[in-house]
């Protein structure tokens, strides 16, 4: 019986690589990567975008049908796998005709499940392995409803893409990470192989190695990078692209940290997690003892007809909090999301003091 795609992603070393151009542009734009990358690096699978779904229509979409062959035969006669991103059922009996080995499908499929049911129907009874990039908004459950609908069309050899969700002009990322979207899904779905997108999480090829160093930190299994013999002369995403030599020095700097620890390490680590038990046991001990506060504040707030927001009394308090976080060593954004997590809780709790009838 042929090896999965997620056995070969599990036995192999980390990180499990996938590589190639952003778009096939040639047969011999192709070749050349395929060789270099196979030279250069320990990538098990070539990458290349056939079909280019593009923001604005002038954009360059991809060479269509006639670059199946390309990768195809560039993957075969180097030792790689082949993979290219589908959109619709025709992408589909046209990848599976070629004898593409992996399907995935993007992030501006994902998001949409009537696409995502026609794929799975497309792909059923073709046994082929499907990576499936994250939507490109934030949702998880959109994320896993994917990967159930290709299940239930009998498609088992399943991956996740982590490759970031769309903002408008942020100013360090292309698409922002939002780790803790994978992290759900890998405690959803345990089974579930993740790849990292570096190069559509960062948009500049100076970043990705911070990227993916943090990818391997959080344990995921693979990398998937755009790679171009000439990247500055690419025919889209050329920022975010390197070339086959540039991906194995970016390789080499990566550190690569077991999941699995030695006994007496294990039992150091377990007395300093014991510690952050017993401080968070403290923590949601306060936090209750505040919320009991911020019933009496309802209470007095109910009584003398005074509204729940106070929005220049909750205005002071965030400013207050956000000037004493880099002294305290957190984050700006965590001291922020933390105030408001609060915040909400504590309107819960006067809610239900005031508005006894209304629920939450």
């Amino acid at each position: 019986m042929e090896e999965k795609l997620i056995q070969k992603i599990q036995r192999s070393d980390r990180p499990f690589l996938v590589a190639g151009p952003c778009s096939a542009e040639s047969a011999e734009q192709m070749e050349m990567v395929a060789r270099d990358i196979a030279l250069n690096t320990h990538a098990q699978v070539l990458r290349a975008g056939i079909w280019k779904p593009r923001t604005r229509p002038d954009s360059f979409e991809g060479v269509g049908q006639i670059g199946l062959p390309w990768l195809v035969e560039a993957a075969k006669n180097n030792g790689l796998l082949s993979t290219t991103e589908v959109a619709n059922a025709k992408h589909v009996e046209l990848i599976l005709k070629a004898g593409v080995d992996i399907a995935w499908i993007g992030a501006r499929t994902t998001v949409n499940p009537f696409a995502v049911q026609e794929i799975a129907d497309a792909l059923k009874g073709s046994g082929i392995p499907v990576m499936v990039k994250n939507p490109i908004n934030p949702d998880l459950n959109l994320w896993i409803g994917a990967f159930e609908r290709l299940e239930k069309a009998g498609l088992t050899d399943l991956a996740g893409i982590h490759r970031g969700f769309s903002v408008y002009n942020n100013p360090r990322y292309r698409n922002q990470p939002n780790w803790e979207i994978p992290i759900a899904l890998k405690e959803e779905r345990p089974d579930l192989p993740i790849i990292c997108d570096p190069s559509h999480i960062s948009g500049k090829r100076e970043n990705l190695l911070p990227i993916a160093q943090k990818a391997m930190d959080l344990n995921f299994e693979g990398l998937i990078i755009e790679t171009h013999p000439n990247p500055e002369k690419a025919w889209s995403d050329a920022r975010q692209q390197v070339t086959p030599t540039a991906l194995r020095e970016m390789l080499s700097q990566l550190t690569l940290r077991r999941e699995l620890i030695s006994e007496d390490a294990q039992n150091k680590m377990l007395l300093m997690r014991d510690k952050i038990s017993g401080l968070d046991d403290k923590i949601f001990e306060l936090l209750t003892a505040r919320m009991l506060i911020s019933e009496e504040i309802g209470v007095f707030k109910r009584d003398n007809d005074i509204t729940i927001l106070q929005q220049e009394h909750w205005k002071k308090m965030i400013a207050t909090r956000l000037s004493k976080a880099t002294d305290l060593n957190l984050s700006e954004a965590f001291v922020r999301e933390f105030m408001d997590a609060l915040h909400q809780e504590s309107i819960r709790h006067q809610t239900k003091v005031m508005n006894p009838n209304l629920g939450d």
